[in-house]
């Protein structure tokens, strides 16, 4: 049966190559077009469109000017909101408007995107940008009917680059060079990590030859309204580095850790020696101690022993046998005794064998993971992070590959527990992975395309595994399908979040 479920979810992760999974075609997904719609007496009088951004996955944020007619006349204007993935647009309700920001936001009445991040760190003149959005232009060169103004479309993405902030009504904006047009409002301006940078908003003319050059509303003002409609978002402060550069960064404190590691260790070894050195002259000096002592003290009894012997031969001549018996027996037995103690001395050197546990300094126990309550913090130096919380991690990591007591690991060729997650909801798949011998937590997050999301969630459900167990059939068709789920992803992930882990007391 295990065979058999192998076998299935291999046909299923071979129908659909892996796609190229860069930050710009993942925040794509979280673009939508903005479609107004002006009905009078049920007959259409009036369209319009631009552009917008998921900062929830229910929630847009637009352009104001784009959704105006809908907030000066709402019983005859409809608001729809066209994704950028699936077969199906949704309606959409106004929910905060900023005309002096020029910004506003919308709630999807039906379905979900994937939000995107506001990126809070800074930005200097000069650094990449991508513009997103749906600029009429290109929709007028394309489009062939009303309809294609409502079918999901993938976004047109711009590059350029920031060429400074200035102040428009009192508005902080971004100038930049990524091309945009009309229908491209309301749409966002991204770094390299597809973090939200600016909302584009408006363009300059390019008469006579002049270079047209595009105005997007800043982050600061962004938060400012988000914060004024209560809307909450999701923000990442940390630079943009690719994921070649994050490696890099990892594998040069690996090195660094691995030195320090091995530096220690020859620290460690180095004193080791030095006390076994130092309980070894202490051993030989009490050895030759001893000896001394047991020369001293037979050669003390050989000289009294011989004293008895001369007086017993004394008292012989005197004829007092009975003195002459006890002074020279008496003698003769230290003698004796003497002599035991001479021939039984003590080696003048001691071995280490003959050392007690206590003279010489045990080395360190290797720690272990499993069995172990962990808090997993994260190391920005070593982890490229586009999108996600970087909150510290409880792992509770039991024998067998069960963290937190409730979601099994398996273990990999490399030593590593891993579990892969597709969720049914987010259209993120994440591998979570422990190495037990060095304490490290590592969490690599693909942000998918919804077609190749589709594809993991069927193979999920082909053998679905809920909670821990220790069952081998179980675990090895939960082996297969990890390899199956991971045959359908793309090369590389979007994100790589390594923490390191500390040992903390069970609550």
């Amino acid at each position: 049966m295990t065979r058999l479920i192998a076998l299935l979810l291999a046909l299923l992760s071979l129908t659909l190559p892996a796609r190229a999974a860069d930050d710009i075609s993942a925040v794509s997904r979280s673009v939508v077009r903005v479609v107004t719609v002006a009905m009078v007496d049920g007959e259409v009088v009036g369209f319009g469109h631009g552009s917008g951004i998921a900062v929830t996955p229910t929630r847009i944020l637009t352009n104001a000017h784009v959704v105006e007619s809908a907030a000066k006349y709402p019983r005859n204007v409809a608001l729809g909101v066209v994704p950028s993935e699936g077969q199906k647009s949704y309606p959409g309700k106004l929910i905060a408007i900023d005309t002096a920001r020029d910004l506003a936001l919308i709630e999807m009445e039906e379905g979900r995107v994937p939000s995107a991040a506001v990126y809070t760190g800074p930005l200097e003149s000069g650094a990449d940008v991508v513009a997103l959005g749906y600029p009429g232009n290109v929709d007028l060169a394309t489009a062939r009917s009303a309809a294609d103004y409502i079918t999901p479309r993938t976004p047109v993405r711009s590059e350029g680059n920031v060429s400074n902030r200035r102040a428009v009504d009192g508005v902080a904006m971004l100038v930049h060079t990524a091309k945009i047009s009309r229908g491209n409002s309301g749409g966002p301006l991204v770094d390299q990590c597809g973090r939200i940078v600016g909302i584009n908003s408006a363009i300059t003319r390019a008469d006579d030859g002049d270079s047209p050059f595009a105005f997007a509303i800043s982050v600061p003002e962004i938060a400012r309204f988000l914060a004024d409609a209560r809307q909450d978002y999701h923000s990442v402060g940390t630079p943009c580095l690719s994921l070649a550069e994050a490696a890099e960064r990892d594998r040069a404190a690996t090195d660094a850790d691995a030195r320090a590691a091995a530096e220690a260790q020859a620290a460690k070894a180095a004193k080791a020696q030095l006390e076994r050195e130092r309980a070894l002259q202490r051993a030989n000096d009490e050895a030759l101690a001893a000896r001394e002592n047991r020369i001293a003290l037979a050669g003390i009894l050989f000289v009294i022993g011989a004293l008895g012997a001369g007086a017993g031969l004394l008292f012989h001549s005197q004829k007092k046998p009975r003195e002459a018996k006890i002074a020279g027996g008496g003698g003769a037995a230290l003698i004796l005794v003497a002599a035991i103690l001479f021939l039984t001395r003590p080696d003048a050197h001691a071995e280490l064998s003959d050392l007690g546990e206590d003279a010489v300094p045990a080395a360190g126990k290797a720690s272990t993971f499993a069995g172990a309550n962990f808090l997993c913090t994260i190391e920005p130096e070593r982890s490229r992070i586009t999108v996600s919380s970087t909150d510290d991690v409880p792992v509770d990591f039991a024998r067998g590959g069960c963290v937190n007591a409730r979601t099994q690991y398996t273990k990999g060729a490399d030593g590593r527990w891993q579990r892969i997650l597709v969720p049914q909801e987010e259209a993120t798949v994440t591998i979570a992975s422990i190495d037990p011998e060095t304490r490290e937590y590592r969490v690599e997050r693909y942000l998918l395309d919804a077609e190749t999301m589709e594809k993991a969630r069927e193979i999920r459900a082909a053998s679905d595994i809920k909670g821990c167990t220790a069952d081998p059939a179980a675990l090895a068709a939960f082996t297969a399908q990890q390899d199956a789920v991971k045959a359908v992803l793309p090369p590389t992930p979007n994100e790589r979040l390594v923490y390191r882990c500390q040992q903390r007391a069970k609550p």
